[in-house]
């Protein structure tokens, strides 16, 4: 089977510009998604993911084709967001911050799959705040696992590899995590 990504890669490498768009265009989703629920805040998950995406394309002829591409583009966001909360002397922002704007962020729609329903939209309202809330509480180390595995679908060993730390401790930090998301959303 022929690895798309890697095809990419290499067109890109070669000149090839609309490559690079593919790239993009295939991943700018998951991306800003991904960078949201790091800084919870949509504008500058967009900012981000712009920085994210030139610092891919000025460094495409380091990625190292036997990896999955997409570990190594998510191990570039998660330095781009992490440089950029640094460089914004913030800490991860508080929900106070967010703006009515925001509501809708990325990753916030909750699909109603029945006729309109104002209580259930109420409900997905509050769940989606309620949600937001506690991500906003849980330490950065474990907001970024759960973001990967339970938001952006990575598997244990595709986290293991973006973040560069060993299964066994992808697994307890993803535990822990789940752990405290349950005590903040039952309490």
């Amino acid at each position: 089977m022929i690895d798309q990504d890697a095809v990419l890669v290499r067109w890109a490498l070669q000149g090839d510009v609309d490559a690079f768009g593919e790239i993009v265009k295939k991943y700018e989703s998951a991306i800003v998604n991904y960078i949201y629920w790091m800084v919870l805040n949509r504008d500058d998950a967009l900012d981000i993911s712009q920085d994210v995406f030139v610092k891919v394309y000025q460094s495409l002829s380091k990625y190292n084709p036997e990896f999955k591409f997409s570990s190594w583009l998510f191990t570039v966001a998660k330095n781009c967001t992490i440089d950029s909360i640094r460089k914004s002397h913030k800490n991860l922002v508080s929900l106070e911050e967010i703006s009515e704007e925001d509501e809708g962020g990325p990753g916030m729609q909750f699909e109603d799959c029945d006729s309109p329903n104002p209580e259930k939209s109420l409900l997905n309202k509050e769940l989606g705040s309620n949600l937001k809330e506690a991500m906003n509480e849980l330490p950065g180390v474990y907001r970024e696992v759960v973001v990967l595995r339970h938001i952006q679908d990575k598997s244990y060993e595709e986290i293991a590899e973006i973040l560069g730390l060993p299964l066994g401790t992808v697994k307890n930090r993803i535990f822990r995590a789940r752990e405290i998301l349950k005590e903040l959303l039952v309490s």
